[in-house]
């Protein structure tokens, strides 16, 4: 059994290599998006305006008036001096044409002082540039940059998806793999009864990297031995990779059948049609009264940070937060209220630490694969382990290479 195993995680560590390489990487980068993001950017998110703010309806104003092409479809609410206020927007359709306009950005940044617009980036192009580098990075992480295909823009999610689950099982393989080999017949009781090692004794060599013994001995070792220093959080990265990527189509499925879940409006609607677009019967300012009264009423201590409407549901998502620590204690300082964009009613919320322990489990799957349920200790954490994962994938395939090239060396040889 253990010769198969060993198969297995040879040939499905082959196939895993790059993905993961790619995204030990860009996670390890992604640890600190917003700091790296205002470093590269602060010519447009550093704002120069200080006196009194506009609200951020003005603001919206502001942006739809600079190009009549676009509706906004999120808004910042928690505006603060010197900070750039973001605003998503959408392409309206072409009279012209009957389509959507075509445009070179998707966000727009405001100084909420002045009212100025301080720049504009595209998060989604392929193309990579400084001003869209760290959401390029993102997208890459999340879904290899996949393109709209057969009216669909979810294939790279779930091919990223099914990858993590496949890494999750690997994981468990490769464990088995660095356990000592059992001994026949009892040897190994009458071992012990001798003085010889115990089970655990000869497992620890597993667990060392023989510094000085070698090259291919180091390479080795780093393969296994990090792996297994490192494999708890390995699971942690691969299980929530998979939860979140394949969110909607298996886990919180998967999840409500096992266990007593409370179902949103994300859980409980279907979307509309890919491309499609539900028109709003309210606006913003009517969704965001009604949003705060009900946050208000449910206890929720932080203020607006932003509203969003993407069209594809018939809601708005208002979220709550502390807009200098969006995230807030253990990555946990998000809530959202839902308020439908047909009648004003309330359709749910989404608090953190509330509800069943399905429900906080679930919320859970962010705060665990950011790392951020430990503070900057869980960046610091992730960003390591990203390093780590894409240095075992490496050592893999050079331990595959070299295993390959001996056996044709003995294949040849007369």
């Amino acid at each position: 059994m253990r010769a198969l195993w060993a198969v297995v995680h040879r040939w499905v560590g082959l196939f895993l290599a790059a993905f993961l390489i790619m995204a030990g990487l860009t996670g390890a980068v992604l640890s600190w998006d917003h700091e790296i993001d205002d470093w590269l950017n602060a010519d447009m998110l550093h704002t120069p305006g200080r006196g009194q703010l506009q609200t951020p309806l003005q603001l919206a104003q502001v942006v739809q008036a600079a190009d009549p092409r676009v509706e906004i479809s999120y808004m910042s609410l928690g505006l603060r001096e010197g900070e750039a206020a973001s605003f998503l927007v959408r392409p309206l359709m072409d009279q012209g044409t009957g389509k959507p306009h075509v445009l070179d950005y998707n966000t727009v940044f405001v100084d909420p002082v002045t009212g100025t617009i301080t720049g504009h980036r595209d998060s989604k192009s392929l193309a990579l540039s400084w001003r869209n580098l760290m959401p390029w990075l993102r997208h890459l992480h999340e879904s290899l940059l996949s393109p709209t295909f057969a009216g669909s823009d979810r294939w790279g999610y779930w091919f990223m998806g099914g990858l993590a689950l496949l890494w999750l099982a690997d994981s468990f393989w490769a464990l088995v793999l660095t356990l000592p080999v059992k001994r026949k017949g009892g040897a190994l009781a009458r071992s012990q009864k001798a003085g010889g090692k115990s089970w655990w004794s000869r497992w620890l060599p597993s667990w060392r990297i023989r510094w000085g013994a070698g090259a291919y001995k180091l390479n080795f070792d780093l393969h296994r031995a990090g792996a297994l220093w490192i494999w708890g959080v390995i699971v942690i990265v691969a299980f929530t990779s998979f939860s979140i990527n394949l969110y909607r189509e298996v886990f919180y499925p998967v999840m409500s059948k096992i266990s007593t879940t409370t179902p949103g409006p994300y859980e409980t609607l279907k979307p509309a049609p890919f491309g499609s677009y539900i028109e709003p019967q309210i606006g913003f300012a009517e969704a965001i009264g009604i949003a705060r009264k009900e946050a208000m009423r449910l206890g929720i201590k932080t203020e607006a940070g932003g509203i969003w409407y993407g069209g594809d549901f018939p809601f708005y998502n208002v979220s709550f937060f502390d807009p200098d620590d969006e995230t807030g204690a253990m990555g946990m300082g998000l809530s959202n209220v839902y308020v439908s964009s047909e009648s004003g009613e309330v359709l749910g919320s989404y608090r953190p630490w509330h509800g069943t322990g399905a429900d906080v489990f679930v919320q859970l799957q962010l705060p665990l694969h950011s790392g951020r349920i430990l503070g900057t200790f869980g960046r610091v954490l992730m960003s390591l382990v990203g390093v780590m994962v894409a240095m075992l994938s490496i050592t893999g395939v050079v331990i595959w290479w070299r295993k390959r090239r001996a056996r044709r060396g003995q294949l040849v040889a007369p």
